[in-house]
């Protein structure tokens, strides 16, 4: 099993930055490696839905925990020849106990190996995998931000 977890304090209150992980279709633009989600089917818990990835074949995932606005976790399985690995991606947004109007991320990415190979695999990748969290928490820090400010005054 691999775990890795990286976080984050964003300025922007937690309904902003909610808005953005619990939507599928919004992965693309902050989580890396997505190229496009949709969802499949139903909401919140148990929703099921379809991430194209940037490098593989498509994978289905489903929604195992939902709590709005502070947790949403989804659980990835794809097949090999003979094999099975599975990756679960769990996100948790919390308001920051400091009362200022931001929200504390947690990124965490839990895989676990088909086999020994792919586990040394994954183990040699942890570096980048943990680079590809902080530039996500990068991407979603400015999203949220964006969805959290004021309209500006025209004229």
């Amino acid at each position: 099993m691999m775990l890795i977890e990286r976080s984050v304090r964003v300025a922007a209150n937690i309904d902003a930055v909610w808005d953005v992980v619990q939507r599928a279709e919004r992965l693309p633009a902050w989580l890396a490696g997505v190229r496009q989600a949709e969802v499949l089917s139903g909401e919140g818990f148990g929703r099921r839905q379809r991430v194209r990835v940037i490098r593989g074949p498509a994978v289905d995932a489903e929604v195992i925990a939902y709590q709005a606005p502070t947790l949403i976790a989804w659980r990835e399985r794809t097949e090999g020849a003979g094999a099975r690995s599975e990756a679960r991606t769990e996100v948790y947004v919390e308001l920051a106990p400091d009362g200022d109007d931001a929200t504390e991320v947690r990124l965490i990415m839990v895989r676990w190996p088909a086999g020994p190979i792919s586990g040394a695999l994954l183990r040699w990748g942890m570096r980048r995998v943990g680079s590809n969290l902080e530039g996500s928490l990068a991407r979603l820090t400015g999203l949220a931000t964006v969805n959290s400010s004021p309209p500006v005054p025209v004229g």
